[in-house]
């Protein structure tokens, strides 16, 4: 039992040993939190006194620069008017397109249908794409992608080369 409080003793010294020095080291310190002393400011006199920062103006945006804005504006949209084909927007050309014509009867009107195609090879393209992705996703890497993605590349030149003008 007497070594326990010895024990006890011991570290109450420790403690007292450890309080004792974070005493010592924030009086040569000081606090953030507390005032600054008197002693600091020579003598005892208050620290000198700032004069308070101008107001600051806040300007508003000239009339004219107003002006030149809404006139810049108004000059842009009757330029943007002026050189849309017709003043409308324009549909997406179709990229390939066949023309069937119906011949004419006496009391029927010429009509004129448009039907879009597409290439054979470009078919062939997105199908063999749709492998190629498949076997990516299924984390396939093996002679069937080589040989897939291969002949991709081919059917893809080919459409290319069939829906160019």
């Amino acid at each position: 039992m007497a070594t326990d409080r010895d024990e006890q003793q011991r570290q109450q010294q420790e403690l007292e040993e450890i309080r004792r020095s974070f005493a010592e080291m924030g009086a040569r310190m000081g606090s953030l939190f507390d005032p600054g002393e008197a002693d600091e400011h020579q003598g005892g006199a208050s620290p000198p006194v700032l004069p308070p920062a101008p107001p600051v103006e806040r300007r508003r945006p000239s009339w004219r620069l107003v002006a030149a804005a809404v006139v810049l504006l108004l000059v842009g949209t009757a330029f943007g008017w002026a050189l849309a084909p017709d003043g409308a927007d324009s549909p997406p050309p179709v990229a390939a397109t066949g023309t069937t014509t119906v011949q004419p009867t006496p009391t029927a009107k010429t009509v004129t249908k448009t039907v879009p195609s597409v290439p054979e090879q470009c078919v062939e393209t997105a199908e063999l794409a749709d492998e190629v992705i498949s076997r990516l996703n299924r984390n396939v890497r093996d002679e069937r992608l080589f040989l897939a993605l291969r002949d991709y590349t081919i059917a893809s030149q080919a459409c290319r080369r069939e829906a160019s003008p």
